[in-house]
Order: C-alpha cells, then sequence, then structure tokens
C-alpha cells in the first residue's frame, strides 16, 4: 500500500555511560524545541557499550523523573524488556509515569534482549532474572500486552490464567490519563513479534540500517494485519536511526530512505557524550534539512 507519512522526529538517549545531569539537560533542551515531538531511553540493566562496568540508570524510574521535568515530548522506553518486570507491575509503573507525564507516555514494549547478543544476556544473570527462550519469550509477550491493556481498561477486578501470566483479582487505579490507554510501541523484527504487533500494537519500531529488510518486514506486517483485518495503516512505522555527528550528511541520507520507504516515527540516538546545544544542532542539521 502507498503512505504519505509526516515524519515526526524525535532522539534517543540511551542512560548509558552519562550522568543525570547530562541526560536531564539535554531532555529539557529538546523540550523547547517543537521539531523534537518525543524522546526516549532504553531499557538495560548493564552497558551494552563502552565500558562493561560503567553507569547506568534504571529505564522506568529515570523516565518518571524526565516526565516530571518536561511538558511537551512525548516520551517512553525503546523498548521495555518484558522479561524485566512482571507485566501487572509494569502496567501499574507505566500508569504512573503517564499520569506525571500529564498523558505524554508512548509504552514501548518488546520481548527482550536477543539471544545473539551475549553482552545483554548477562545482565538477567546479574539481577537474577530468567531467560526464557524465544519462543516462550513471545508467547509471554503477548500475555503480558493482554493483561496490561484489560488492567488500563478494566472497571471491574479480573482473573487472568495464562501460560505464563497467572493473576486473581487484577485491577488498575487509577488509570491512565490517556484513554482508552497509552500508545503501544512494539520493537523487533521476528515474523513473530510481527503478529504481535498486528494484534496489539499501534506503533512499530525496527533498527535501522538495512533499509530492504526494514521494508520486507513492514510488508509482512502489513499481511499479518490484513490476516486479522486490521487496517495496516493504523500502525505507525518507526525506526531508530544512529546519528552521526560527523557526518551528519550520512544521517540524512538515512532518513531521507526511512522516509520514503513509509516509515514516519523517527527516533535518532545521540551517542554520548553529548555536545553542548546537541538538540538544537539535530532540529537545524538533520530535521531541517533535506537528505
Amino acid at each position: 500500500m502507498t503512505r504519505t507519512p509526516r515524519p515526526r522526529f524525535g532522539i534517543m538517549t540511551a542512560q548509558s555511560q552519562v550522568s543525570y545531569d547530562d541526560i536531564v539537560t539535554l531532555w529539557r533542551e529538546a523540550d523547547a524545541i517543537p521539531e523534537i515531538e518525543h524522546a526516549w531511553l532504553f531499557d538495560h540493566l548493564l552497558p551494552i557499550f563502552g565500558d562493561r562496568d560503567g553507569p547506568i540508570f534504571e529505564g522506568w524510574t529515570l523516565l518518571s523523573a524526565l516526565a516530571a521535568q518536561t511538558d511537551r515530548l512525548r516520551l517512553g522506553l525503546l523498548v521495555t524488556s518484558n522479561r524485566f518486570r512482571p507485566p501487572a507491575m509494569l502496567a501499574k509503573i507505566a500508569t504512573t509515569v503517564d499520569i506525571v507525564a500529564n498523558g505524554r507516555l508512548d509504552f514501548g514494549i518488546g520481548a527482550g534482549s536477543r539471544p545473539s547478543l551475549p553482552i545483554a544476556r548477562r545482565e538477567y544473570q546479574a539481577h537474577g532474572l530468567p531467560y526464557d527462550n524465544f519462543a516462550d519469550s513471545m508467547g509471554a509477550l503477548d500475555e503480558a500486552l493482554t493483561v496490561i491493556r484489560r488492567l488500563w481498561t478494566a472497571d471491574e477486578p479480573f482473573d487472568f490464567d495464562g501460560n505464563h501470566i497467572h493473576l486473581a483479582g487484577a485491577f488498575g487505579n487509577p488509570k491512565p490519563v490517556q484513554r482508552p490507554c497509552p500508545p503501544i510501541v512494539t520493537g523487533g523484527r521476528s515474523a513473530r513479534l510481527l503478529r504481535i504487533t498486528a494484534k496489539h500494537a499501534d506503533v512499530w519500531n525496527i533498527p535501522g540500517g538495512d533499509i530492504e529488510d526494514a521494508k520486507s518486514r513492514s510488508a509482512l506486517l502489513d499481511r499479518y494485519c490484513d490476516e486479522l483485518g486490521r487496517d495496516p495503516g493504523s500502525i505507525v512505522r518507526s525506526m531508530h536511526i544512529p546519528v552521526s555527528y560527523d557526518q551528519p550528511e550520512a544521517t540524512r541520507d538515512a532518513i531521507g530512505q526511512a522516509i520514503e520507504a513509509g516509515f514516519e516515527h523517527l527516533v535518532l540516538g545521540l551517542s554520548d557524550p553529548y555536545r553542548g546545544g546537541v538538540a538544537r544542532w539535530v532540529a537545524d542539521e538533520l530535521i531541517a534539512k533535506p537528505a
């Protein structure tokens, strides 16, 4: 299908190897720049780049602090690991952030770190967290999204007895500011993730770098939507694009390719250290200038 997207740009600041003040300063700067519409953290508990023993902040706690110190940016984690927190607890955490943000949360979630990334798997062992196999992680994500949406919307307590999640008398109060619930953003590229996306999500994100693969995955998502009787155009296509400070023309080219492929929600990943005025630089050099 043909799309004529209006690009919506945001930034991502992975909260590793940086200070709290670094991130607060950058997010406050971005909050004052209308061209930047959304901002993201990631969800890891140990560094996956740089010093393996370097500093890293827990994502949802930091997101709540940033929600309280910004006024306009939509915000979220790209994306939450469903393996880190029980889904009912995660629903409560996300509700709290949406209330602190006065309805600006985009709820990003995925199955969790890829088995092919051993440096990420170590964070599960270090925190006593189980690391399920791929099939189990996808089944758990499907159930988690069912439960989380129900906690956000149900008017009465309910029980849930799934293959992965078992709840008795579950109830969410208060509800999120956004009704019926915050937009759900899934992240990943596997066929099973795309099926879950077609069933549950409002936005789908994929890492940039291979535009042909991204286009084929987007077409597969269209097919799964058709099978479910859902309009494929109801799911916004999102891409994470790493930013090169030294070669902005390469980043602009990647942005242009993503837009041409129908990706209208673009997340510009900023590496540390953050240069002074980097949010303004992103707006002027990457968003305002054509590829």
